[in-house]
Order: C-alpha cells, then sequence, then structure tokens
C-alpha cells in the first residue's frame, strides 16, 4: 500500500503489473474464503485496475459493451455490474470513492484497513494511502465526543505531481 510520502502510485506505468497482481489475490481471497470470482466480477476488477483513476459503474457498462464478442448484443444490465461491484466492496477488492461516486482498486486487500485516498482534481488520479495516524487522530477525535466512527474513507483533493508540472501556478493555490 503506498505511504503518504510515496508518490509512486501518480506515476506513469504499465497497469498490466497491476492487474494481473490484482487478480491473484482476488483468485486466492475468493479461493480462501469459498467465494466465486465470475467471469464478471474479474472482468470489472480488471477495468478498474486499468488505471489509477475512479472508474464510475456506467463507464464500466460502457467498458463491458465495447469488450462483447463481434456479433454478441446482449448487454449487460445495470444491477449486474452493481452486483459485481457490490461483491469487490464487500470483499475488499475495491474501494469506493464517494465524492466521486467511483471505484477504485484496492492495494492491500489481504489486510483490513480503512480508506485515505490523495485524488488529483485535474486528472482524477488516485492513490491509496497507508496511514494509521489518520486513523488514530478520527479515533481519538471520536472518542473525546462521544461519537461511534461506523466506517471512515478520507479523500483529499490536491493536484498530483505531473499536474502540477503542467499547472505549476496552480500548486499553490492550497496550502
Amino acid at each position: 500500500m503506498k505511504t503518504a510520502t510515496d508518490t509512486s502510485g501518480f506515476e506513469q506505468h504499465n497497469h498490466s503489473h497491476c492487474i494481473n497482481k490484482a487478480l491473484q489475490e482476488a483468485d486466492l481471497i475468493c479461493q480462501q474464503k469459498s467465494l466465486r470470482l465470475t467471469p464478471l466480477r474479474r472482468q470489472v476488477l480488471g477495468y478498474i485496475w486499468q488505471s489509477h483513476k475512479p472508474l464510475g459503474a456506467y463507464t464500466l457498462l460502457e467498458m463491458l459493451a465495447v469488450s462483447r464478442a463481434p456479433g454478441n448484443n446482449s448487454r449487460v444490465a445495470p444491477p449486474t455490474v452493481y452486483r459485481a461491484l457490490e461483491f469487490l466492496l464487500e470483499h475488499g477488492l475495491i474501494h469506493r470513492i464517494a465524492s466521486l461516486n467511483a471505484y477504485i482498486g484496492c492495494c492491500s486487500p489481504s489486510d483490513k484497513h480503512q480508506s485515505h485516498f490523495f485524488i488529483c482534481r485535474h486528472c482524477n488520479s488516485t492513490v491509496e494511502l497507508a496511514t494509521p495516524a489518520i486513523s488514530a487522530a478520527i479515533a481519538q477525535s471520536a472518542k473525546s465526543t462521544g461519537f461511534m466512527v461506523e466506517d471512515e474513507c478520507v479523500e483529499i483533493v490536491g493536484l498530483c505531481p505531473q499536474c502540477q508540472k503542467i499547472n505549476p501556478d496552480a500548486a499553490g493555490d492550497i496550502e
């Protein structure tokens, strides 16, 4: 999982390694839990890992439609994609980015953890963070106010290193 000081998730790279690793981990997790990773669930997970940009359900629907074999006019219905996404979410293989109503692959699906993300406001590239201090601060604040946290997802919006290079004037906007 990425740490707060690791910006490698924002660098351009071949995503085939990310896809293969995610699918191997998904296969292993499903095998250990006696779950079924159907071809559609595999395909949706693969599409989600094609880039480090969150994808919405309707974008996934379009991608699935394009990937259909020539002559196969059957379309995947939205509920089918949502069921696949629910399965992947429930078993920690993906995360939901609430502010974008979109989904991104989980970097460490075998480890139970909270979701924290850096999201580039320009290109939508997203990096998952492993920063226990964020969860600790939330837990402490909740304890001091008597609030019971049921779920947490911290989304931090800004500019990735590449977008800062393209628009250096915008990099100083948030301080």
